[in-house]
């Protein structure tokens, strides 16, 4: 249940560096014990806390807070900002086909299948006009039991898949994603009626392709400690990570939180938006068809208020990410204080077309726990 330190001792150095990394622990002494310096993070795993002092990644914890939001820099233009959301494209609505609609069954994502509610309840969607669109499962607890039993199965897997593994399979599903790049723009067009619905599909496509750049080359760091050693800080998924998504932006906001996660080697049970979950599951065939494996990306749809409770108080689950009203976040924060569970916790709303604020490093720090090796060398 704890894992805030470990000493491993061996004549052998490549046995005691093949042990280390398998170690649950934040900080890990080879041929050593005890030792402590600022230029090396420490922090526990699990019940032993999370965060870390010390050391570079120590030192985000204390400058998150204080990142500027919704604007640029002082003395900088905010015409020159790179995340500015793009200008409105023209759009062409192809003609119905002559035919009745089809009532297609929506089903929730869990272990690469597509599966029946454990409910019979259902969500109406409306389009932008307030017509009814489709329904969708209203999910409940055992749905989210049942998709952190799956992320369980495919965790260790995708976590010992290399990382050059993670970003070739993130590279096919931006592919795939791109030659549906008008379908999803149609359905878009149909549930928001946004200015520019082919601007924040080609944003979703261009950000499964950096994060699977990022996927094999977010490398951890060495620190150089005054003693007989280095420290390794290396960079590990945290594990089953629970995300529910922001209202803003359905599509793009969904997969700004998905694609970090597994590029880092979490799996994941999402909650997409309660709005416009379709965008969500829209993208059941086209996991389906890049080779993601089952399980590493579950969803679960349905109410906010019910889904996200259940997954922050989930002893199984190793952390949260929760974009959503103030008082949910705090909600979610206080109910996972039970089980020391990581959380990712925002209610101002975020620009997810761009910039820092919609994807970058602060994504992958969050997906991400670190483990710092001590490695003695010299003789």
């Amino acid at each position: 249940r704890y894992g805030l330190a470990a000493s491993v001792w061996s004549e052998n150095l490549n046995t005691a560096l093949d042990v280390a990394p398998q170690l649950k622990a934040g900080t890990v002494w080879v041929n050593c014990t005890n030792l402590f310096d600022a230029a090396s993070g420490f922090g526990g795993y699990r019940e032993s806390g999370f965060g870390r002092e010390g050391g570079k990644e120590g030192l985000w914890e204390y400058i998150r807070a204080v990142r500027q939001r919704g604007g640029a820099a002082e003395g900088q233009s905010t015409a020159a900002l790179p995340h500015d959301k793009p200008a409105a494209l023209p759009h062409r609505r192809t003609a119905a086909p002559d035919l009745p609609p089809i009532d297609r069954t929506t089903k929730l994502y869990i272990g690469g299948k597509q599966v029946r509610p454990d409910a019979t309840y259902t969500i109406p969607i409306h389009d932008g006009a307030g017509k009814l669109t489709a329904e969708v499962p209203r999910g409940n607890r055992k749905d989210i039991r049942n998709a952190v039993e799956a992320a369980h199965q495919a965790e260790a897997a995708w976590a010992k898949a290399t990382a050059h593994t993670r970003a070739q399979v993130l590279y096919y599903f931006a592919e795939n994603l791109a030659i549906r790049e008008r379908e999803f723009a149609d359905r878009l067009t149909s549930l928001t009626s946004p200015s520019s619905p082919e601007a924040e599909v080609r944003a979703s496509i261009e950000r499964a392709f950096f994060y699977a750049a990022w996927a094999d080359k977010y490398d951890g760091r060495v620190h150089h400690t005054p003693f007989r050693n280095v420290t390794l800080a290396m960079n590990e998924p945290i594990g089953v990570l629970g995300l529910v998504a922001p209202e803003q932006a359905p599509l793009l906001g969904f997969l700004s939180l998905v694609l970090p996660a597994v590029a880092m080697g979490n799996t994941v049970v999402a909650v997409p938006s309660e709005q416009c979950p379709l965008l969500a599951t829209d993208l059941y065939q086209v996991f389906d068809t890049s080779d993601v494996p089952g399980g590493v990306i579950n969803l679960v749809t349905g109410l906010r208020k019910e889904l996200a409770p259940v997954l922050a108080a989930h002893d199984d689950v190793d952390g949260i990410w929760f974009f959503g009203p103030r008082e949910e976040a705090a909600e979610v924060e206080r109910l996972s204080a039970g089980n020391m569970k990581r959380t990712w916790a925002e209610w101002e709303p975020r620009d997810w077309w761009g910039g820092p604020e919609g994807q970058g490093e602060e994504f992958l720090r969050e997906a991400t726990q670190v483990k710092n090796i001590w490695v003695p060398y010299g003789a």
